[in-house]
């Protein structure tokens, strides 16, 4: 064990004198090296930020000029020197590291700003190759930062762009210091950074393990992004980790809650089924759809979607798939609605929605659609990881996939609902059954013990609503394991199926479907949803 100088205790302020500034995201950064200019700090930077820097008309000093040295093999090695990390490890407090930065001339570095290489978005797709994958590995950029994060008793460093304003303003407003409880909590915010960058490089590496053994590649460090207030219930602590702002920015509203996120996810990613869609509205409640449907517009759409259960909308969540007008929004606007969520809203929606002050409003962002990283929950002994259940492809590639095991095939209009309700199926909980007519859901039915229960449940909700079964489909998230399950469909009034198949009992239920007149279309793929 490395033993512990006997030094002074470190001042809770010291002045930023100097700032190395290397970064690839530059968002902010001229600003922000403004902000250190006006103050007085002399700003040190590499290539292309120091580039940007200058053509701003801010002085900048070369690090080459810190380190007697080029950079060289073609930016590889910049900052990779004694002239740098001498100055970022020098403790002020010990006498002996401060007269051997006199004796070697190098100055104290009293900021860093650096952000790395995205390596997760150069080797996102599988087909890249080592080669590709390596030179987007940082090396410079982590060493700084765990150099400068280590060395936080007197040095501050900034690796989250979010993070400028709140340092600007403390170095404006405390004679260009910072204080120590600040340096910590970047100095944290580092090591959590640096530790999901090596994750997500390990990751790249495990795939030929991975795709040998069969199991997803995983990262599992990620950094605390949004503290809770409590999860699931007021005794159990909770945070969210991660990166959420990749996926969605809340606009408006109180702070979001573990069952508020829980619910989020699961619109978006129901409604990245219909990403390419007519107008489309979900509404869900305890992550499962209560009601789905597509029409002409977003207003025809919530109201369809509505109908289908008049009771459970009250408290949900409403998800669309494209900007939110202002017909639809007062739609909504007349049953409470905890979360409305939006790809974005059109001029004025935002000001009449903000008017209810508990309402939270979302803008979903394009990543969610994207997200292909592993699901990960937490189970007794340990963690279940599993690659995400992927949105479906577009109607006709899906009906490539599709195979008509019935005498009668699904008529034009039949094959779009089929569609529509497969699609929403996959995103109520199992056992799954879901009704659907002309686009939209008449009855859903969810995590039941059995799958003739979720069915009965289904029609006795939609009959509720008063709406009428006739002419429509089912579609069931797995097999139906005996026929009468799809001969109560029929009495309900479907004529057209949608399933996996793979029952032992297949040939049962197929003659139950042909008995009936009802088409039936085998996807060969279940969706079960725990």
């Amino acid at each position: 064990m490395i033993q512990v100088k006997d030094l002074p205790a470190p001042d809770d302020r010291y002045p930023v004198r100097r700032a190395l500034l290397s970064v690839f995201d530059k968002a902010g950064l001229v600003e922000f090296a403004r902000t250190l200019h006006g103050l007085g700090v002399e700003l040190v930077s590499t290539g292309g930020s120091a580039r940007a820097l200058a053509e701003a008309g801010l002085p900048v000093t070369p690090v080459s000029e810190l380190t007697g040295y080029p950079e060289i093999l073609d930016g590889r090695v910049k900052t990779l020197h004694p002239a740098v990390h001498g100055g970022l490890l020098a403790r002020r407090t010990d006498p002996g590291d401060l007269e051997q930065l006199r004796q070697l001339g190098i100055g104290p570095i009293d900021l860093v700003v650096v952000n790395l290489y995205p390596f997760g978005q150069a080797t996102a797709d599988a087909a890249t190759s080592d080669a590709i994958a390596v030179e987007n590995i940082d090396i410079g950029g982590p060493t700084m930062l765990r150099s400068a994060a280590k060395n936080f008793f007197y040095v501050g460093v900034v690796t989250d762009p979010e993070d400028y304003a709140s340092v600007s303003a403390e170095l404006a407003a405390n004679e260009a210091t910072l204080g120590l409880a600040t340096r910590r909590r970047l100095a944290r915010k580092v090591f959590a950074h640096t530790a999901a960058y090596d994750a997500a490089v390990t990751a790249f590496f495990d795939r030929e393990e991975t795709e040998s053994t069969g199991a997803p590649a995983v990262a599992l460090t990620a950094p605390l992004a949004l503290p809770l207030r409590y999860g699931e219930n007021p005794h159990q602590r909770a945070g969210l980790y991660g990166d959420p702002d990749r996926f969605f920015r809340k606009l408006h509203g109180k702070d979001l809650s573990f069952n508020n996120l829980l619910d989020l996810s699961a619109a978006l990613a129901l409604i990245d089924e219909f990403a390419d869609a007519d107008p489309t509205v979900a509404i869900l409640k305890h992550t499962n759809p209560c009601g789905v449907a597509t029409a002409g517009s977003l207003e025809a759409a919530y109201a369809a979607a509505f109908a289908t259960d008049r009771q459970s909308p009250f408290g949900g969540i409403v998800v669309v798939n494209r900007p939110l007008d202002r017909q639809a929004a007062e739609a909504i606007d007349a049953v409470f609605t905890e979360l409305v969520i939006a790809p974005d809203f059109e001029e004025g929606v935002l000001d009449f929605l903000e008017q209810k002050k508990n309402r939270r409003l979302i803008r979903s962002l394009d990543a969610a659609r994207s997200d292909l990283r592993p699901d990960v929950r937490a189970v007794v002994g340990g963690l279940l990881v599993q690659d995400r259940d992927a949105v479906l492809p577009g109607a006709s590639d899906l009906r490539e996939r599709l195979r008509v095991v019935t005498e009668r095939s699904p008529t034009p209009g039949e094959w779009e609902d089929l569609d529509f309700a497969w699609r929403v199926a996959k995103h109520v909980k199992s056992n799954a059954i879901v009704y659907a007519r002309s686009r939209a859901t008449l009855g859903v039915g969810a995590g039941q013990m059995s799958r003739i229960d979720s069915s009965e449940i289904a029609v006795r909700k939609g009959a509720k609503s008063g709406l009428d079964f006739a002419g429509s489909v089912v579609a069931s998230d797995a097999f139906f394991p005996f026929a009468d399950g799809l001969v109560e469909a029929a009495r309900s009034g479907a004529v057209a199926a949608i399933q996996p198949g793979g029952s032992v009992r297949d040939d049962e239920v197929i003659a139950a479907a042909n008995e009936h007149g009802m088409a039936m279309v085998f996807t060969g793929t279940r969706h079960f949803r725990h």
